[in-house]
């Protein structure tokens, strides 16, 4: 038991940081989205995919992420001191309120790939595979009489594991999902045990998906330094760490405040659905990854005009066919759908695969893996390429602006 306490306390550590790394990632990408993120220069240098410090405090305290410029600052320190952003030069370690350039290590690459990273990446992975899945083994049981939202036994995740190829021994799964509850992804429902091939029951503890707000970094960071235990998770309604608890009921909306393709995210996570807000990627993200108050509302569609998969394959429409090969990675492809019949590119994130591949905002999705796709919904399409395989082949109609 004793042990169980301090694996506990390290889980709690660990639990701060994966939520330093969505918040972070989930800013990232409403900055690049805000334009905010862009190259400048200075002093006949040129730097890349980087932000002015005060403009950024400038949009936090008008976005309202932030009560005042002080805390603007605190928050933006937090994440210098995890790793998240850093001075071009290497040169400020203190975030200030002027015109100096800073950049996030994800857009220049040096964001430290640890084991605790890839771990976390890892989890994020299992997490949109196994919410996404249709028929998931994260469902409602009982355990000593307590119902748990979503939650699973330990040996049918490692039976999961080697079904979907994920693992090639039952030793490795194990070995796997140990490795996820020591770091804080996911727990016994009680926290009384660790993780056994048994029928135990976990959870996942981190929903990867929920819009995080920038404030709650440093109220979890106060406490840390004052050693004021946190609070019950189930006491914390906005907490991204959801141990749900209550009686048998039917449905499981309480766990998920947004659809898989609402989300950008992330993080620890860049794409959390084809993703990282508003994402759809399924090897996350964020990038699935996403940022702030709960989401209930779609977004506000790109397209210029409403079009029809009849105008779309009329002889001599104005648009251009194309073939596109996105190789996903750990996060995902970084690329959002919305739309019915017929789909289109909702959002890219630009440091993504499906970016790389040319995937482009305004595109219509017409095959996905040579399967047409042109009347289905967004949600199908999505579901479609986050079961398939990690290379997507996409065939899209680009209008001729």
């Amino acid at each position: 038991m004793e042990r169980m306490g301090s694996i506990h306390r390290k889980v709690m550590v660990r639990q701060h940081k994966a939520e330093v790394m969505i918040a972070g990632e989930q800013l990232r990408l409403r900055l690049h989205d805000g334009k905010l993120i862009k190259d400048h220069r200075y002093h006949l240098r040129t730097y890349p995919n980087c932000f002015v410090a005060q403009e950024v405090i400038d949009w936090l305290v008008s976005h309202k992420e932030a009560p005042n410029r002080q805390v603007a600052l605190q928050l933006m320190q937090h994440l210098i001191d995890h790793d998240i952003v850093h001075h071009v030069c290497d040169k400020s370690p203190i975030y200030k309120d002027v015109k100096l350039l800073y950049r996030f290590r994800k857009d220049d690459g040096t964001f430290p790939f640890n084991t605790e990273v890839k771990v976390f990446m890892r989890g994020q992975v299992l997490y949109e595979h196994l919410i996404s899945g249709r028929d998931s083994i994260l469902q409602l049981r009982e355990e000593k009489g307590v119902a748990y939202q979503r939650s699973f036994p330990g040996c049918q995740l490692i039976d999961w594991l080697l079904q979907n190829g994920e693992v090639p021994s039952r030793r490795q799964g194990l070995e796997l999902c140990k490795a996820l509850l020591e770091h804080g992804i996911i727990q016994h429902v009680s926290l009384k045990h660790h993780f056994f091939d048994s029928g135990l029951l976990y959870q996942f503890c981190i929903n990867f998906r929920r819009r995080r707000r920038l404030s709650e970094l440093l109220s979890e960071s106060e406490q840390d330094a004052e050693g004021v235990a946190p609070q019950r998770q189930e006491e914390r309604p906005e907490s991204p760490f959801v141990l749900r608890k209550n009686t048998p009921t039917e449905g499981n909306a309480s766990f998920m405040s947004i659809q898989p393709s609402d989300l950008k995210v992330a993080s620890g996570a860049r794409r959390s659905s084809l993703t990282n807000q508003q994402v759809t990627s399924s090897y996350s993200h964020s990038n699935s990854l996403c940022s702030g108050p709960v989401v209930r509302c779609n977004p506000k569609s790109v397209l210029r005009k409403n079009v029809t998969c009849e105008e779309l394959l009329s002889p001599g429409a104005p648009f251009i066919r194309r073939v596109l090969t996105v190789l996903g990675d750990a996060l995902g492809w970084g690329f959002v759908v919305r739309g019915r019949s017929p789909c289109y590119v909702q959002a890219v994130d630009p440091n993504s695969p499906a970016a790389a591949a040319g995937v482009k905002v305004r595109q219509f999705v017409c095959q996905v893996n040579g399967r047409s796709v042109l009347h289905l919904d967004y949600r199908t399409l999505t579901k479609l390429v986050m079961t398939g395989p990690r290379t997507v082949v996409l065939e899209v109609m680009e209008p001729i602006d």
